[in-house]
């Protein structure tokens, strides 16, 4: 393992996930991901206040693994992917030790309502892969609002709960590869 994070990492696309999970008919729980999105870290260890990532999402990529509720998902009621068809975070903070573990703070936008978020962050070091590539590992995990971010299907239930519930977990597993 190298002994530093510092640097600019991209996030490796084919060994990431950005997935999410939310209850559905108040019994169960579906997990979804995005299968298009793009993200850029800059880590600074001498001054983690100098470290920054931005991260861009298509939302039309979304993926539950059954074709009519990501279409449902893609429409007015959810992400309105035709008007809407990105969604991003820019960070506002970092609060992470030496290893990279702690809390990342950004501005998180869904559907043009921007919201502030905090992801609790692990980081698992660095590693030359057998290509020559510096890596990063981590994994990044909040749980929003969907009301928040103007997320406001309502399917009542007959026993007064939602089809959809409110909380959002938001799971990211990066790879992330060094460029400069």
């Amino acid at each position: 393992m190298t002994d530093t994070l510092t640097g600019t990492y991209d996030l490796d696309t084919t060994h990431s996930t950005i997935g999410f999970t939310v209850r559905h008919a108040m019994v169960t729980k579906v997990r979804g991901s995005f299968n298009d999105f793009q993200a850029t870290l800059t880590v600074n260890q001498e001054n983690p206040a100098d470290s920054k990532v931005e991260a861009t999402v298509e939302t039309g990529s979304v993926d539950t693994r059954n074709a009519d509720r990501d279409a449902h998902l893609r429409n007015e009621d959810f992400f309105d992917t035709d008007k809407y068809p990105q969604m991003t975070f820019t960070s506002t903070s970092f609060d992470v030790d030496a290893s990279g573990n702690g809390t990342v703070t950004g501005d998180l936008t869904i559907k043009g309502t921007t919201k502030p978020v905090t992801l609790d962050v692990e980081t698992f070091g660095t590693e030359v892969d057998p290509y020559g590539n510096t890596r990063v590992g981590f994994e990044a995990r909040t749980t929003i609002n969907r009301k928040d971010f103007g997320i406001d299907f309502e399917a009542p239930l007959n026993s007064g709960g939602a089809l959809v519930g409110e909380k959002i977990a938001i799971e990211i597993d990066g790879s992330g590869i060094k460029s400069a």
